[in-house]
């Protein structure tokens, strides 16, 4: 079992950090599907020079979070889908005494048969569960994280890699920039609720499957949408498309990345878009599940 957080303690330190230390983190810990870290130089530009508070519900290896992290003025409201994301991410911020010890635990038990044996369990407490994620993160095929529909086990295969743990640069620099990070575990629509005037919000929801046949089969050319057993859908990029017109109404600065299609386009008319050909990289186990190596992305951005 592991062992219980010391709240008070943990604000302590994160005070002291804060106080004592220079050092911040500027690129993500977790590699995710679909992360923004080599587009980075396309979206900033078009990130405000400064905001009160920033928000990003979809969270994924929050390379944006990152990345602007010096022009936030107050705290950033982080969340996700993927509870076991959501913990890896509060450990690095709250219990780095007590999860570095399982993490060395698992680089010095790695190997492909241990990473399907770790793949089965169950953890029994966040703190094992952050661990337990930020092994198969490291080692999974693509460092892809995708969940069974049914059974929301995690049901991605090895990647033939070794792990490594983190150095104390790495601990030290994610401390104190998750320090100003509040990060939860819940769906976007309760995220952004908290939003007010003078904050900026970044969203990168799942994109939607592209499909090429308009046949019966409706094959997709991605499915990359699975991060959690819950995916997400039409629908809810309707809703978020609603979100952001509101926001833009209340004069709230959003900005948002998205696969540039005739229904995003059609759904976000209302903002400005601005539409590059990205080189995606992530490779696929069939034909059937090939994306693209030339993206067609967006950037659609409040006015």
């Amino acid at each position: 079992m592991a062992p219980a957080i010391d709240i008070g303690r943990q604000a302590r330190r994160r005070l002291q950090i804060l106080n004592n230390t220079q050092i911040r983190a500027t690129k993500p810990f977790v590699r995710w599907a679909g992360g923004k870290t080599k587009l980075l130089p396309r979206i900033l530009p078009y990130v405000p020079e400064s905001f009160e508070h920033y928000h990003e519900p979809f969270l994924g290896g929050g390379a944006v979070f990152f990345a602007v992290q010096g022009r936030i003025q107050k705290r950033a409201y982080l969340a996700d889908l993927n509870v076991h994301l959501v913990n890896a991410w509060n450990a690095m911020r709250d219990c780095q005494d007590e999860l570095r010890p399982l993490l060395d635990e698992y680089q010095a038990k790695d190997s492909k048969e241990y990473y399907y044996e770790v793949r089965a369990q169950e953890p029994t407490s966040q703190l094992e569960s952050a661990a337990r994620f930020l092994y198969l993160n490291g080692t999974s095929w693509n460092h892809l994280w995708r969940e069974n529909s049914k059974t929301g086990a995690m049901n991605t295969p090895h990647g033939a890699r070794a792990f490594k743990s983190f150095s104390d640069e790495v601990y030290e620099g994610l401390a104190t920039t998750l320090s100003i990070a509040d990060i939860r575990h819940e769906d976007f629509r309760v995220a952004l609720d908290r939003v007010q005037p003078g904050d900026f919000v970044y969203l990168d929801p799942p994109y939607l499957p592209v499909y090429t046949r308009p046949d019966i089969e409706r094959e997709p050319t991605a499915k990359f949408n699975k991060y959690t057993a819950q995916t997400f859908e039409l629908p809810d990029l309707m809703t978020l498309a609603s979100i952001c017109e509101d926001f833009t109404r209340r004069g709230i600065k959003w900005m948002m990345s998205n696969r540039d299609t005739e229904g995003v386009r059609d759904l976000f008319s209302f903002a400005d878009i601005v539409g590059f050909t990205a080189h995606r990289s992530l490779a696929a186990q069939s034909k059937r599940e090939v994306e693209s190596h030339r993206s067609p992305e967006a950037i659609v951005i409040g006015r």
